[in-house]
């Protein structure tokens, strides 16, 4: 459950620069998307994480530690988007700080989804949900056609597919709905029913159409496209 007051920024932009992420989205989509992409344990401890956006970003990685720290531990992991991995043992310091160990983080399923919507990770936002989807339990017959038909769009609308989870996402992280897994078509329609009117629109009349106009429409879109 996600705690109100644990505010994930990904999507914050400036007032006056509205196509500007925030330094606090900036670290909190690096931070989502290096747990994304990386694998190794050693490299998800909050100090490897801070050195890598700091490469990233041309930085120094001390300017942004305590940011990171900040993230993880009052957004990221209350908001139940990253998770305690595990513990890495310390091979120097303190003996009470070699015993309980640096801790590791991984995304949680929720945090897969939210990496889902982060345009950064390319095609692999793709694999993410298909790996989701394929994976998902399914206790009614909506939810059933929600699945088959997500993973027919991957397929055929795969940007289509995004457009419609980083909404669902985005609701979240506002605060809309107060967790996004399971994911269930109550959910999903509370939230898309707005985004999708044209689309709805356009298969609808689509199936009523002759084949010629059918094709005219197919000409139009690639002549405007």
């Amino acid at each position: 459950m996600k705690q109100k007051n644990a505010h994930i920024a990904i999507f914050d932009t400036f007032k006056t620069k509205k196509n500007k992420f925030t330094g606090e989205a900036k670290r909190q989509r690096g931070i989502i998307i290096h747990l994304a992409l990386e694998k190794n344990p050693e490299l998800r401890t909050r100090t490897s994480i801070a050195h890598a956006i700091a490469r990233n970003n041309g930085i120094l990685w001390q300017n942004i530690y305590s940011g990171i720290f900040k993230d993880l531990d009052e957004v990221l992991i209350p908001s139940g988007v990253v998770k305690e991995g595990g513990r890495l043992p310390l091979r120097r310091g303190p003996k009470a700080l070699q015993l309980e160990g640096v801790p590791f983080y991984g995304l949680t399923e929720t945090g897969i989804l939210v990496a889902s919507s982060i345009e950064e990770l390319g095609n692999i936002r793709i694999k993410v949900l298909e790996s989701y989807f394929n994976t998902m339990n399914i206790n009614t017959s909506g939810n059933d056609v929600m699945k088959k038909s997500i993973l027919l769009l991957l397929k055929t609308i795969p940007s289509f597919v995004i457009k419609i989870i980083s909404a669902y996402i985005y609701a979240y992280t506002t605060g809309e709905i107060d967790t996004i897994t399971p994911i269930t078509i109550e959910k999903f329609r509370s939230i898309l029913k707005e985004h999708i009117s044209i689309e709805k629109e356009f298969i609808e009349s689509y199936d009523g159409l002759s084949q010629n106009q059918k094709g005219l429409l197919k000409d139009f879109f690639k002549i405007i496209s």
